[in-house]
């Protein structure tokens, strides 16, 4: 069973990178949101459905474009829980692909971030998500003004 869920996840990414509108731009977002999810070691249900509700959003009502937006994140998540990528690597991904496309920087939004800081149960999970959105949005802050300097 489990070879049978490596292979459908290897081909469902795969097809999503063909088919999805600005998938690199997808995932760069994901990416964001999961940072602040994985931040907490147990993600509850309500992480997701705040996610769904904000890609509902960003992609106006567009469900294919939200729902490859959870899914990604989840994958992402899951990622990180089952230790096949740290919370340091995700952060070298995002810095990389800032440096790489510092348009995405307009993609952090530390007001629609700081939606996931109430649903931690605990203060060291609500202060580590406020650490890594203040953290985001200097990495954001600090991009744009490079790019304005070009």
């Amino acid at each position: 069973m489990e070879i049978f869920f490596k292979f459908y996840h290897s081909i469902s990414h795969t097809f999503r990178e063909f088919f999805v509108y600005h998938y690199s731009s997808l995932t760069f977002r994901a990416n964001i949101f999961a940072l602040v999810i994985a931040a907490d070691e147990n993600p509850k249900l309500e992480n997701f459905i705040t996610l769904k509700e904000i890609a509902m959003e960003i992609y106006n009502e567009d469900e294919k474009r939200a729902n490859a937006l959870l899914i990604t994140t989840k994958e992402i998540v899951n990622d990180i829980q089952k230790n096949k990528m740290s919370m340091d690597t995700l952060i070298d991904k995002i810095q990389q692909e800032l440096h790489n496309t510092p348009r995405y920087a307009n993609k952090i939004d530390s007001k629609t971030l700081l939606q996931f800081i109430p649903l931690a149960d605990d203060e060291d999970t609500k202060l580590y998500r406020q650490n890594i959105i203040e953290f985001l949005e200097k990495c954001k802050n600090e991009t744009l003004e490079k790019r304005k300097k070009k």
